[in-house]
């Protein structure tokens, strides 16, 4: 797996990407002042985008389906959770622009190579709020495993 988009997976088998391009903006206006410099002010994150490109090749990888299966998610207009194939979490993402191109074709004008790029825009405000404060997750988690192992030991007779 290269990653995943909801329940998209991408690999050799349905959308083989060779590039990937994430541009992440941060915001900090100037205000200008009278013999110095401008003051600037850190507003916060700004805008998050994800490219993927690549070419596909309907004989050997993905085609039609894989191009069909993205332009459904995207129409559906909802966000899926990006994750790379490490497992680095992105965040939340909206498709915004699918873009494909067929060339060489076969004699059904079906084509041979599909150049693609799919652009992704981050709607989430930050990862703590997609998933919540991991360390209140954790401490939820102890108390369940401590609860269980409480239960088991009670069945078993030890203790």
């Amino acid at each position: 797996m290269m990653m995943a988009l909801g329940m998209f997976v991408f690999m050799r088998q349905t959308l083989p990407f060779q590039t990937m391009q994430r541009d992440a903006e941060y915001r900090w206006p100037s205000n200008g002042r009278v013999g110095k410099r401008d003051a600037f002010q850190f507003l916060g994150p700004g805008d998050e985008k994800v490219t993927l490109s690549g070419a596909l090749f309907p004989e050997l990888t993905g085609g039609k389906m894989s191009m069909l299966t993205l332009n459904r998610m995207a129409e559906e207009g909802r966000a899926w959770p990006l994750l790379s194939g490490t497992g680095m979490i992105y965040g939340m993402f909206v498709i915004t622009n699918i873009s494909e191109t067929g060339s060489v074709f076969f004699s059904d004008g079906s084509p041979r190579r599909i150049d693609f790029t799919l652009t992704l825009a981050r709607v989430d405000p930050s990862l703590a709020k997609v998933y919540g404060d991991i360390g209140e997750q954790a401490k939820i988690l102890i108390g369940k495993a401590g609860e269980a192992a409480t239960k088991v030991t009670g069945m078993l007779g030890v203790g």
